[in-house]
């Protein structure tokens, strides 16, 4: 079959193709347009041992990886090469991306060994459950039972500074980092966090395409990489129960005002054309207006997948 003749499942829609990164417009036409849909598709949980995010890099090299079996998931520890501080290593618990429904614990090696390296810190990436095997609310319990594994074992077992803990994640990773750091708060005793680091998060499971609270859902309903009929799949896959989603354990917007208060200083990373954009913007608004120092970038004609995509 020639190019020509490849069928074409998810063509970059005409009001989006002007305002997209011409790199990423590229290697979307050489691949991904020919792929079909993955919520057209029967569900197949082998499919989470490809890409969730097609375009990263290679791992870099850190001076160690291990894998820690917890009781319901498991972790992935990378150290930085040399010595450690006097105190500790500085830690940074990670969550990947995927809709809460894809990936696993390699899904991105490559941000992790990134961060590890270029931060100087442990990095801990989660592996929590999925769904549909396992919906809401299994992912955050895990992501509670990481932090709260961490905070007991990590001076013994990681050589890490419990005084700086960050924690963050991509897209549904960032959602479960944002319902972290209410949790933090509200834990007995409270676990004390020094830093977030939201990229692309989820922050409002109720948003709906009529823009009306979120103008990005309406203004990029054609937009690629993370379309709204991916997002709504992935949202009924993790919440099943349309009543959850209102609750702030998946919704963190809506989370308590005093956990605001609590909460740490935040960097919320943001694409132009992601259908999250604008609830990522009302959600940093939150935290600034609790007193929370927060900077916020919107990456101009960036869809929600580029983050991932350092190698392509």
């Amino acid at each position: 079959m020639t190019e020509s003749e490849r069928p074409i499942h998810q063509p970059i829609h005409p009001d989006i193709l002007p305002r997209l990164d011409p790199e990423y417009a590229a290697f979307h036409n050489a691949t991904v347009r020919y792929a079909i849909p993955i919520q057209l598709l029967p569900w197949d949980a082998a499919v989470r041992q490809h890409p969730a995010i097609p375009g990263g890099s290679e791992p870099l090299k850190v001076g160690g990886i291990r894998d820690i079996s917890l009781e319901r998931f498991a972790i992935r520890v990378f150290t930085p090469e040399g010595t450690a501080p006097s105190e500790g290593w500085p830690i940074f618990l990670f969550f990947h991306g995927g809709g809460w429904t894809l990936g696993n614990i390699s899904t991105q090696n490559a941000f992790c060994t990134n961060a590890c390296k270029r931060a100087s810190c442990v990095v801990v990436a989660v592996d929590y459950r999925l769904a549909p095997e396992n919906p809401y609310p299994a992912a955050v319990e895990d992501a509670v039972d990481a932090l709260r594994w961490v905070y007991e074992n990590g001076t013994s077992q990681l050589n890490v500074n419990l005084n700086k803990i960050a924690v963050g994640g991509a897209s549904s990773g960032g959602n479960l980092a944002a319902v972290l750091t209410h949790k933090a708060a509200l834990m007995e005793p409270p676990i004390p966090l020094s830093f977030q680091m939201l990229l692309v998060p989820v922050t409002d499971n109720t948003a709906s395409t009529d823009g009306i609270r979120y103008p990005s859902w309406a203004e990029n309903i054609n937009t690629v990489g993370l379309t709204t009929g991916r997002m709504l799949w992935f949202r009924d896959m993790y919440l099943p129960n349309e009543r959850d989603r209102a609750e702030w354990e998946n919704s963190p917007i809506f989370a308590p005002e005093e956990t605001f208060k609590k909460a740490p200083k935040a960097w919320v990373f943001l694409g132009e054309l992601d259908l999250l954009r604008d609830e990522g913007v009302a959600y940093a608004e939150k935290l600034k207006q609790a007193g929370v120092e927060v900077e916020v970038r919107i990456y101009k004609g960036a869809p929600h997948p580029i983050m991932s995509m350092d190698g392509a």
